[in-house]
C-alpha cells in the first residue's frame, strides 16, 4: 500500500461512476433526469444536516467560550467569502470548467461546466476529504476515503446522467485537494484536533446547502467563493480555543 492509493481510488471510483452515468442517462427522458437532480439537490441537504450537528456538540462547545461557536462559525463564513469574493474563485472555476468543456469538444449547450463547478464543488467538501487524506499520509489506512469513494462512485453516477463528462473532470480538482492534504499528513502528522475538525466539518456542512439549494434552482450560491473558510476555520477556532 503506498501513500496516495486512498485518492486514486476515489478518483477511479468518479470517474467510472460518471462512464456509467452518463451510458445511462442518454436513455432518460428529460423529466426523468430533472427528477434526479431535485432528489441529488435533497440528499445532499440531508448530508449537510449531519455536518452541521457538531456546532451543537459538547466537545466543540466546551472547546470554546459559551455562546461563541455560532460567532465564530459567522466570522469564519464571512472572512472566507470576503476572501473567495476578492479572488473570484467562483469565476476561476467557472473559466477552468468552460477551458475543460472546449478540450473535450462538448458543445455550448451542454451542461459541462455546471456539472464540473457542482461535482467539484460536492466532491472537495466535506470532513472525509481532509480526515481521509490526513490518514492516508500518516499511513493510519484509507478506510474513510474508501468509503468516500463508494459515496462519489454513486453521486458521480447519478450527477453525470444529467450534467455529463463535466462531472468526471471534477476529478482534477479533487486530485489536487486531496493530495495536498495528504501531503500535509505526511509532513505534520496528527495537525488538527476535534473542535477544529468540526469547526470545518460546519462550514462544510452550509457549503453543501448551498449546493443542494443549486441543484434544486432555488438560489444559485456562489459556493466556490467560500471555500477559504474551510482553511480559515481550525485557524479561528484556534484563537477563540485559546481564549478560553
Amino acid at each position: 500500500m503506498f501513500i496516495g492509493l486512498g485518492t486514486t481510488i476515489n478518483v477511479v471510483a468518479i470517474v467510472i461512476g460518471s462512464a456509467i452515468g452518463i451510458l445511462v442517462g442518454s436513455r432518460l427522458r428529460k423529466d426523468s433526469q430533472k427528477s434526479i437532480t431535485d432528489i441529488l439537490g435533497l440528499i445532499t441537504i440531508l448530508g449537510a444536516v449531519g455536518a452541521l450537528a457538531p456546532l451543537w456538540s459538547s466537545d466543540f462547545t466546551s472547546a470554546l467560550y459559551q455562546g461563541a461557536p455560532l460567532l465564530i462559525i459567522l466570522l469564519t463564513m464571512l472572512l472566507g467569502g470576503f476572501i473567495g469574493s476578492a479572488m473570484h474563485l467562483e469565476d476561476r472555476l467557472d473559466v477552468f470548467g468552460e477551458s475543460l468543456r472546449k478540450r473535450f469538444r462538448a458543445s455550448e449547450e451542454s451542461p459541462f461546466v455546471e456539472g464540473f463547478v457542482t461535482a467539484s464543488l460536492l466532491f472537495v467538501i466535506g470532513p472525509l476529504a481532509i480526515l481521509g487524506s490526513v490518514s492516508d499520509g500518516m499511513s493510519q489506512g484509507i478506510d474513510q476515503l474508501l468509503l468516500k469513494s463508494s459515496l462519489d462512485f454513486f453521486a458521480a453516477m447519478a450527477f453525470a446522467s444529467t450534467l455529463g463528462w463535466g462531472v468526471a473532470a471534477s476529478i482534477i480538482p479533487l486530485a489536487i485537494y486531496q493530495g495536498s492534504w495528504t501531503v500535509i499528513g505526511w509532513l505534520a502528522g496528527n495537525v488538527l484536533e476535534q473542535y477544529q475538525i468540526d469547526a470545518m466539518t460546519i462550514c462544510g456542512g452550509l457549503m453543501l446547502i448551498g449546493i443542494g439549494l443549486r441543484l434544486l434552482d432555488i438560489k444559485k450560491i456562489a459556493v466556490a467563493n467560500l471555500l477559504p473558510a474551510l482553511f480559515l476555520a481550525p485557524l479561528i477556532a484556534t484563537g477563540a480555543h485559546l481564549l478560553v
